[in-house]
């Protein structure tokens, strides 16, 4: 079964406030969400992509 990440267990992932993430999501810069009622839920495995892509934009790695 899929693991899903609250905004602020994402946030904490990517140390960073829970504002800051919910704002990566408002102008489209952070992984992929959905909502739940009123919760916004991160599929942990997108997430986990996501932030391999962030990793690789910046040393120019290409992705594994």
């Amino acid at each position: 079964m899929p693991r899903y990440l609250t905004t602020a267990e994402f946030a904490a992932l990517c140390r960073t406030s829970p504002e800051t993430a919910r704002f990566w999501r408002h102008v489209g810069k952070g992984p992929k969400s959905f909502k739940v009622g009123r919760r916004v839920l991160y599929d942990a495995a997108v997430v986990e992509e996501w932030l391999s892509a962030q990793q690789n934009a910046q040393t120019g790695s290409p992705a594994a």
